[in-house]
């Protein structure tokens, strides 16, 4: 199979589909793999790297899109590289489809097969291939917090871990799952008072045996979430439901009567964010201000940490672009059905239920179309 690696566009996107190391392992199963040139540059990945590992280069994306029978990216496509898919190319990346009609309606017009990272499952449960994405993102979360928290950032002046005898900050995490874990954990190694809530009491209970009396955990209800934002300095959103839209656990309400110069950073917002004030922002204008509050809403937060981010995605999304490569989709898919799951949009068909309910899409299951 030829192999398409094109480059990120995406405001202040430089990661890559691909590493080097990627591409060995495409061209040691037999496949070819054109890659843009200067794709990986941004990171230090340099064309010479790529050409080594058995890539050839393109110039420019459109020859990319033209030739290869699979594309693999991070990002979501924008508008015009949708318009250079044609029907049956496989698009394997990050889709986050449900609050996004636009690009859907892309996809179904382009009648490509198009599989997402984030809704393809794991044997052991979870979400594999958004995993690594989202522990950068969660620690990432409570970095920028304490950033914004700063007054030249527009926050009300306060340090996250305060100092011996001025209180530390209160951190609030919405959601004790990957995000929040891994945001917990950067909150508490600076010094913060910090909240988790989440409807699962048992990942609570294995979160307080982990954390003892540095935590607080809460079992996740409209007046718990209340009770705890109007309290908090810094709030971290990261609820998520696969493949569906974010629930709005934190409403403008809640936003006007929290502490002025308070900081909301919403990990959820490539899922259409679980605040009600947020909407996306990207690296060059992070933040927004609603009532005094300080929202940061970058819809691709691992992207400032390029390097790091592409590793650990690559880690987890080689080896299902390997065996889509070797088997093509429609037998890849059929012989396992976690990387099934991920199918999202296939031949002008929404394949994943969650986002036919969220956009009004007839539902079309995965195995109507695998023969």
């Amino acid at each position: 199979m030829l192999v398409g690696l094109p480059k990120e566009i995406k405001n202040h996107e430089y990661r890559v589909g691909l590493t080097p190391a990627s591409v060995r392992e495409l061209t040691q199963h037999g496949h070819r793999v054109l890659v843009q040139t200067g794709a990986g540059a941004a990171i230090g990945l340099s064309d010479d790297q790529y050409l080594a590992a058995g890539a050839t280069l393109a110039q420019d994306a459109a020859q990319v899109y033209a030739a290869a029978e699979m594309i693999v990216k991070v990002k979501e496509p924008q508008a015009h590289e949708c318009a250079l898919l044609r029907p049956g190319q496989i698009l394997y990346t990050y889709l986050h489809l449900a609050p996004d009609p636009e690009q859907t309606a892309a996809l179904v017009k382009s009648g490509a097969v198009c599989i997402a990272y984030e809704t393809i499952t794991g044997p052991g449960g979870g979400l594999p291939l958004l995993a690594p994405m989202s522990e950068v993102a969660g620690r990432m979360a409570v970095q920028a917090g304490a950033a914004h928290l700063e007054k030249s950032k527009g926050g009300m002046g306060v340090l996250l871990g305060g100092v011996p005898g001025v209180p530390a900050a209160h951190v609030v995490i919405l959601g004790a799952g990957v995000v929040g874990t891994h945001a917990l954990q950067m909150a508490v190694g600076m010094g913060a008072r910090v909240t988790v809530l989440d409807k699962n009491v048992d990942r609570l209970r294995q979160l307080d045996l982990i954390f003892g009396n540095r935590i607080s955990t809460l079992y996740s209800s409209s007046h718990s979430v209340e009770e705890a934002v109007l309290d908090a300095e810094l709030v971290v959103g990261g609820v998520l439901i696969p493949g569906a839209a974010a629930p709005k656990l934190v409403t403008r309400s809640m936003i006007s009567n929290m502490k002025p110069g308070a900081v909301v950073v919403d990990v959820a917002i490539d899922q259409g964010g679980c605040f009600e004030t947020s909407h996306a922002t990207t690296h060059a204008e992070p933040t927004f201000v609603v009532d005094g509050v300080v929202h940061y809403c970058v819809a691709n937060m691992p992207g400032a940490v390029a390097r790091t981010s592409t590793f650990a995605l690559n880690n987890a999304t080689i080896t299902h672009a390997v065996t889509l490569a070797d088997k093509g989709w429609q037998q890849a898919l059929k012989d396992n059905p976690h990387l099934k799951n991920g199918l999202n949009v296939a031949h002008g068909h929404v394949t994943y239920e969650a986002v036919a309910r969220a956009l009004g899409y007839a539902y079309v299951p995965a195995d109507s179309l695998l023969g």
